[in-house]
């Protein structure tokens, strides 16, 4: 798979991302050692210290501290997980088209978090997509454009994707766990991700993806009805919907812990193997 160079560069990884199986020419000794450190860190649980990151230019994108996308938790805060979807709006959710389903977002008010959104985020992309991401939550440049993943963490999802030759809006579908941003900055609670349960899954039945990457711990906690770490989740294939999930770190946390972008490389190219078995099986059973 030929690897978008401008996207690594962007990703400030242009010498450590490496395709699996691929060969690449340290330029220097420096290069030498940072390609070895980002081994080690794609098999290690933890970031290594900084000590062992050698010094290296690396574009840094500005944070916005409003925002709530970012993918960190206070010590001993409970997991969230979604409870069972609401009983009796489940089944007519199901009957709905992608136009009817986007309508019904846009005026919901099944939870709190109606009162205080400026738009819902219903999600955005290619309706007949091979690739879902899904993230938590939209965070306030979202709740104002209506639209997942925009500010520094979207450009960075976006150089993400273009590393895998892929676009936003080609063959991608982007969405949220929920719809509607949480007040505060704060992790959507269990009730409001039950809320918003269906529409997620009548996204899903209708775009019949063939993979699902979730972005960051929330994201995945709720998709695979667990309260693991992202560290335990990470290099395995999941399920939900019957549809394969790997499950990676958020954008924005990325931006804060730059030594973690060599594993989510690591994962993006899990995905992509995974994707290309699923296109196998999907032709050998035709």
């Amino acid at each position: 798979m030929a690897l978008d160079e401008a996207a690594l560069d962007t990703l400030g990884l242009s010498t450590l991302w490496v395709r699996r199986g691929g060969a690449a020419a340290p330029n220097s000794a420096a290069d030498d050692g940072m390609a070895t450190a980002a081994r080690e860190a794609a098999h290690a649980d933890e970031p290594p210290t900084p000590s062992a990151m050698p010094r290296r230019e690396v574009e840094q994108y500005p944070i916005d501290t409003a925002r709530d996308e970012v993918d960190f938790a206070p010590a001993g805060a409970v997991p969230v997980r979604a409870k069972a979807s609401p009983v009796g709006r489940d089944n007519d959710v199901a009957t709905l088209d992608w136009d009817a389903l986007e309508a019904r977002v846009s005026a919901c008010e099944q939870c709190r978090l109606c009162e205080k959104r400026t738009n819902t985020v219903f999600g955005v992309g290619d309706r007949a997509a091979d690739w879902m991401l899904i993230g938590e939550a939209p965070g306030e440049n979202e709740d104002k454009q209506g639209e997942p993943f925009v500010g520094q963490a979207g450009k960075l999802l976006d150089s993400m994707l273009r590393a895998l030759s892929l676009a936003r809006g080609e063959n991608v579908y982007i969405a949220n766990v929920v719809k509607c941003r949480p007040p505060g900055n704060r992790n959507p609670e269990a009730d409001e991700v039950a809320q918003c349960e269906p529409y997620l899954q009548r996204q899903v039945a209708l775009l019949k993806p063939k993979l699902i990457i979730a972005l960051g711990r929330v994201a995945a906690q709720n998709l695979l009805k667990t309260d693991a770490s992202i560290s335990s989740l990470r290099g395995r294939v999941h399920r939900y919907e019957n549809v394969p999930v790997i499950v990676t770190y958020h954008p924005a946390y990325l931006l804060r812990t730059l030594p973690d972008k060599a594993k989510a490389w690591v994962d993006l190219c899990l995905a992509h193997d995974t994707y290309r078995q699923a296109l196998t099986d999907s032709q050998a059973a035709r």
